[in-house]
């Protein structure tokens, strides 16, 4: 009885259809996108300091904020 290791990530394929490459690229872009794969390597290539996350973190909060506060005002008078 021998026991696979789970994998990490799943694999992504994209069927070509009629010699469209490029729909089929399209395709697989925005599936590597959606999964967040990209990014997780990303984060991952080098160190960063617990501090600078928070900081990362606070001012990316701080701009969601920003930009909520933005839409919920009324546009300002043109006269």
């Amino acid at each position: 009885m021998s026991i696979k290791p789970t994998p990490i990530c799943k694999g992504s394929t994209v069927e070509v259809r009629d010699g469209q490459f490029e729909k089929a690229m399209r395709k697989f872009k925005k599936k590597v996108a959606e999964s967040g794969l990209l990014r997780d390597l990303r984060d991952r290539e080098g160190y960063e300091k617990p501090t600078t996350q928070r900081k990362k973190k606070a001012a990316q909060a701080k701009a969601r904020w920003k930009r909520k506060l933005a839409d919920e005002q009324l546009p300002k008078k043109l006269y």
